[in-house]
């Protein structure tokens, strides 16, 4: 029986990340020319992502560039199994799994680094954490890190000169920000919510909590379905353009007081607590969709709780007071928790620009500074061509005439004439 069962979740497993890679023109391109020009030969990649079909396609491009790759969940509260068990049996990978607890995380994070990886594709920093720890971080030639905490704690690390090895920050590309954050968990994070609590939004009060890439597009995709939308910031930057963007713009007391859905966003710790939950109405649903779940504090809740119960998979009620309240997926991220994550057409571009940079560092690593770096523009820029490619769209150029003009400080008579850059008085 368990052997029909292993046997069973091996064949779900490769129909998965098969439809992801159909769903998926770029990576398969990026692919191509990986295997083309081997151009990941003798690499060994580290990798710790959450473990969905849409990473086993990339787990797949590398291996055929010819990486040999070691595989660790980010959340290991997220893996799907069954992916999990079809990379494993692929003949450049190791799945090195957790059993859910913190400590089997951490063995299992120390197994990837004891394997020596020269490239890593990191997701929050775990990696780097582990690496740095273990003295294992000197044999990385580079990294790339896909989430803005991991961006900032990088950089933080980096300030005090303690950073081992040079990182690209993909979670700062323009096409990371628009797919990823904006449309990917915008969609993704209300999948989560509907598929478990089936509440209607249209005439909700909902509050993002964070208004960053991901906040943003988490409200966007709240009011396009009747919800009405206020957003809770400490940026004034960023809660002005929320002001702008037609949400209200208020405090995280005066917003909990009034919210029939309160969603987090930050990447900040404990932004929901014992203050909020005192004023939270009755039958107010709490999400979480930060990477980390320490946003809400779930320990604070359940001691305030009188009673605790599942209502529904992956939906808990806790009454406090004379009030209820609703935790979804125990305030772990909300759209791998609850859902299946980004749609594998938004995973398309994200993880074709890591496989892409993961080739970029092993060539050009050696030039680089240990210091968090910017991902070369002409890498996505070639992303977004391919994509364009990939939908049958077509995009005008710039003439020579029009490139002239805008590189030239000439009048706009002498423009065609002048020299690129040249100033004429």
């Amino acid at each position: 029986m368990a052997r029909a069962t292993a046997a069973a979740g091996l064949v779900a497993g490769r129909e998965a990340i098969a439809w992801a890679e159909r769903q998926m023109p770029v990576l398969r391109k990026v692919g191509d020319r990986l295997e083309e020009g081997e151009r990941l030969r003798d690499q060994r990649v580290g990798v710790c992502l959450h473990v969905t079909a849409e990473t086993g396609a990339l787990v797949r491009a590398l291996t055929r560039g010819g990486a040999e790759v070691d595989l660790v969940p980010s959340n290991p509260l997220s893996v799907h199994a069954e992916v999990a068990t079809a990379l494993a049996a692929e003949p450049s990978v190791t799945v090195h799994l957790a059993e859910g607890t913190p400590a089997s995380h951490e063995r299992a994070l120390a197994a990837v680094a004891e394997r020596a990886p020269g490239i890593v594709v990191d997701d929050g920093a775990d990696l780097a954490r582990v690496l740095h720890a273990t003295g294992h971080a000197a044999t990385v030639a580079g990294a790339m890190e896909g989430t803005t905490t991991g961006v900032l704690r990088l950089r933080s690390l980096a300030e005090r000169g303690d950073l081992r090895y040079p990182v690209l920050a993909v979670n700062d590309t323009p096409i990371r920000h628009l797919f990823d954050n904006r449309l990917g968990t915008g969609q993704s994070v209300l999948d989560g919510l509907l598929r478990t609590t089936n509440i209607l939004l249209a005439g909700s009060r909902v509050a993002i909590f964070g208004y960053g890439a991901c906040g943003r597009g988490i409200a966007l995709r709240a009011h396009g379905l009747g919800a009405t939308t206020t957003v809770c910031e400490v940026d004034p930057i960023r809660a002005l353009e929320a002001r702008m963007d037609g949400h209200d713009v208020v405090p995280g007391l005066e917003a909990a007081a009034k919210a029939d859905v309160i969603i987090t966003a930050t990447g900040a710790i404990d932004v929901l607590g014992p203050e909020h939950f005192a004023v939270l109405r009755d039958g107010a649903v709490l999400a979480n969709a930060g990477h980390f779940d320490v946003e809400i504090d779930v320990r604070a809740l359940a001691a305030s709780a009188s009673a605790r119960r599942t209502v529904r998979p992956l939906v808990e009620e806790f009454d406090v007071g004379d009030r209820s309240v609703v935790l979804v997926a125990g305030g772990r991220v909300i759209n791998l928790a609850a859902a299946d994550g980004h749609p594998a057409g938004v995973m398309d571009l994200l993880f074709a620009g890591q496989a892409v940079a993961a080739a970029w560092l092993a060539e050009h690593a050696d030039g680089l500074g240990n210091e968090v770096h910017r991902v070369p523009d002409a890498i996505d820029a070639d992303l977004a061509r391919l994509a364009l490619e990939a939908q049958g769209v077509r995009i005008d150029e710039l003439s020579d005439h029009q490139r002239r003009y805008i590189t030239s400080w000439a009048p706009m008579a002498d423009a065609a004439t002048a020299p690129p850059g040249s100033f004429d008085r």
